[in-house]
């Protein structure tokens, strides 16, 4: 009987540090790993759909404060990231101050002025191995950021984008 209960406390500590890695709620504790924040210098747009707009939180959690809203498609300046979120500064519209937001919730796209496309680098630095060519005037998926650069994934694969590549304003081509 001793060996059963043994075994389900084992099953049960698991389960329960399991659950606290997957859903984030480790993220402060011992258990988890610690994500340290990226300095950060980029433009995004908001793509989050909701009509009442995207909920800028006091810190990088869903359980932050609202301390206000940005509408679909205005532009940010993203200062720094931690993990899934971005600190955002600059809205050009809806929200004043700096807040957080969460990161998949802002799109950028590919500007190139008249080439046929930008280069998707292995890292953040031009000396860096090229990955793929990206076409120019296409969104992207924003992964994350490291000062000037982008981090993205284009058509299954994930680089960095240099800054003069990158065009942070939705609706536009940036040129």
């Amino acid at each position: 009987m001793a060996n059963r209960a043994s075994n389900l406390l084992v099953g049960l500590t698991f389960c329960c540090i399991s659950v606290l890695v997957n859903t984030g709620i480790g993220n402060g504790s011992v258990l988890a790993r610690t994500i340290k924040q990226q300095k950060c210098n980029i433009y995004a747009y908001i793509i989050h759909q909701d009509p009442q707009g995207l909920k800028v939180r006091s810190g990088a959690n869903p359980t932050y404060q609202i301390v206000g809203k940005i509408p679909t498609y205005e532009t940010v300046q993203i200062i720094a990231v931690l993990g899934k979120w971005v600190q955002i500064t600059n809205a050009s519209g809806g929200f004043k101050g700096t807040g957080w937001v969460y990161l998949p919730t802002l799109g950028i796209s590919v500007q190139g002025y008249g080439s046929d496309g930008v280069a998707l680098y292995a890292s953040s630095d031009r000396k860096s191995k090229k990955l793929a060519r990206v076409p120019v005037n296409v969104n992207v998926k924003l992964l994350g950021c490291q000062g000037e650069w982008a981090q993205v994934e284009y058509q299954g694969i994930k680089g960095w984008l240099a800054r003069e590549d990158q065009c942070g304003a939705a609706l536009t081509s940036c040129s």
